[in-house]
């Protein structure tokens, strides 16, 4: 996980539970493995009640964290609201829009991040999907990177990256996977659209099963030597083409 600044976390069992109660916008939640006690029953209660899902992990993990009194219980906090995709797409329909979608899978650099959504704020993307787990924290970092973009463009965080393609798919959202193993060039393809693009993880790529569930792959050339371009540059590209067809046809 990248690092955290000290202002973006908070740790304890009642300050974790007041946060939530006070309505503050939780990213990650760290729970130390085989923690038990009637306060941590309330937590837990609390989580559910609120569709948060922990990450349980050793306490070594925790006390990376902060070495003081944590009590097994460690809060990333955001400023930054998050939606789902499911509310967010019908709004988008009845306003008219053609919807332009971008999904991040599993991208863990925080000013990769950052960029990212500047850009995509730029070109008018209406939404980010990410997952609920192995994204990057959306931190102060990531809003400084951003240049404060992240606030003007709605994130979504989803549980199943997969799941929400096919919901995407299901309501007249063409899925295109940005990959190097693919065949057709981002200029062979129809981003004017309702259409969602996915971008992959730094190292890996985009996971199996989202590539598998996504409608088209593609790519852009590369003529030198380095076979890869920093995913930020790579989103760019891509979609300043989407918005050079959306010019043209419009």
């Amino acid at each position: 996980m990248n690092e955290q600044k000290k202002d973006d976390f908070i740790f304890g069992l009642r300050p974790v539970m007041e946060a939530l109660e006070a309505g503050k916008t939780i990213d990650k939640i760290f729970i130390q493995n085989a923690l038990q006690g009637e306060i941590y029953i309330e937590l837990k209660q609390l989580l559910a009640k609120h569709n948060l899902r922990p990450n349980y992990v050793p306490v070594e993990k925790l006390n990376r964290f902060t070495r003081k009194n944590h009590q097994g219980v460690v809060a990333f906090i955001s400023d930054v609201p998050f939606y789902k995709i499911e509310d967010v797409l019908p709004q988008l329909f009845e306003e008219g829009k053609t919807p332009f979608i971008l999904i991040l899978d599993r991208l863990t650099d925080v000013r990769n991040f950052g960029a990212i959504c500047r850009t995509a704020e730029c070109v008018g993307i209406d939404a980010i999907l990410i997952p609920e787990k192995g994204g990057a924290p959306i931190n102060s970092d990531a809003i400084k990177t951003s240049a404060g973009a992240i606030y003007n463009i709605k994130i979504c965080k989803e549980k199943n990256l997969a799941h929400s393609v096919d919901f995407l798919q299901q309501s007249g959202i063409k899925v295109f996977a940005a990959t190097e193993k693919a065949q057709k060039l981002i200029y062979d393809a129809d981003f004017t659209e309702p259409c969602a693009i996915v971008m992959g993880n730094e190292e890996t790529g985009i996971s199996k099963e989202v590539l598998h569930h996504s409608d088209e792959k593609i790519k852009l050339p590369i003529e030198g030597k380095t076979q890869s371009l920093n995913v930020s540059v790579a989103c760019g590209a891509i979609l300043y083409e989407a918005v050079r067809q959306k010019i043209v046809v419009g």
